[in-house]
């Protein structure tokens, strides 16, 4: 080999050597969710007829109002599993976990967390989706890629669920997901684009925060044992609903927060910051507040559950209304 084509050798092998890993960002580990953020959300969960920050169209909105709280007492659906990226609105962390081949190159990522008592698999082998007649199992079809340090996945295959917890707000079979995770030292920022033809009349964008957590002390759900809950409901046929105009949740962020109905229905102009300009001059803020001040406010007890690393300044005593 001449002394020109071993100079070019070394070149190309210090080139190569300088490539970045298709896989730059480690993100093994247990995550806890900093619950500080959108604390009602992820804590206690949304009032009744609270649609707010949602853009459901007028099919969503009916069956989310017929939506009985009791339904899930029923044996056949205690069982049913949330759907993937759920963890969005709820209160628990994400375990995440690499699989690699004998090579080393990493060829799934695993998420426990996003869907109860089920694992998220983002493939990142380069496999097709499969066809939409295919099997739904309840955690989806997920492959992912690496776009610069942010994991971006896509996931389909999502059975018929609900959105999100607490009242009811449906999801179908023909979502799909665009999600982002980003790790920022010990943070991690997972962000969903949910698209769904059935219900939604836009993409429903959700960012949350996890912190690393060394202890790895994550709330791990355990296998589902169905009971009867509701004895009445054993076997009588009944499917706990509301009828058109029934449901405690068609007035009631009117009646307890002064709102417009139309704020809380779930309409997608409402999402956006020019919709408070549109209400300025009509709405009354209540006289004083009575739930959610700071966190969650238990006024039958007297005490305050303010959200983490939020000193909490307004007294129980001194909020209005009752705990639902």
């Amino acid at each position: 080999m001449t002394f020109h084509m071993k100079s070019v050798a070394l070149a190309f092998a210090l080139m190569v050597m300088s490539v970045p890993a298709s896989a730059q960002i480690d993100l093994n580990g247990s995550w806890s969710p900093r619950l500080h953020e959108d604390w009602m959300e992820r804590c206690c969960g949304r009032d009744l007829g609270d649609y707010t920050g949602l853009p459901i169209n007028d099919e969503a909105r009916a069956k989310a109002l017929s939506w009985d709280a009791s339904l899930n007492s029923l044996r056949e659906r205690q069982c049913l599993f949330f759907s993937p990226w759920a963890g969005q609105f709820q209160p628990q962390g994400v375990r995440i976990w690499s699989e690699f081949d004998a090579s080393g190159r990493v060829v799934a990522w695993k998420l426990s967390g996003n869907v109860q008592k089920d694992v998220v698999t983002i493939w990142m082998d380069g496999r097709p989706h499969p066809s939409p007649n295919a099997f739904y199992a309840f955690s989806g079809f997920t492959t992912g890629e690496w776009q610069g340090d942010t994991l971006t996945a896509y996931t389909t295959h999502m059975k018929t669920a609900v959105l999100r917890r607490a009242n009811g707000v449906p999801k179908s079979d023909q979502a799909t997901a665009t999600v982002h995770i980003t790790r920022h030292e010990d943070l991690l920022t997972i962000l969903t684009i949910e698209e769904d033809p059935i219900y939604l009349t836009e993409p429903l964008v959700i960012s949350r925060t996890f912190q690393l957590d060394p202890r790895g002390t994550i709330e791990k759900w355990t296998s589902c044992e169905a009971v009867t809950e509701i004895e009445r409901l054993e076997g009588s046929g009944i499917v706990p609903h509301y009828l058109s105009g029934q449901s405690p949740g068609v007035d009631y962020m009117a009646k307890t927060y002064l709102l417009p109905q139309e704020a809380a229905m779930g309409y997608g102009e409402t999402l956006y910051p020019e919709y408070r300009k549109k209400i300025r001059s009509t709405y009354k803020a209540p006289a004083a507040c009575g739930r959610y001040c700071c966190g969650w406010l238990s006024v039958a007890s007297g005490s305050a559950n303010p959200a983490p690393n939020i000193r909490c300044t307004i007294e129980a005593s001194s909020v209005i209304g009752a705990e639902r």
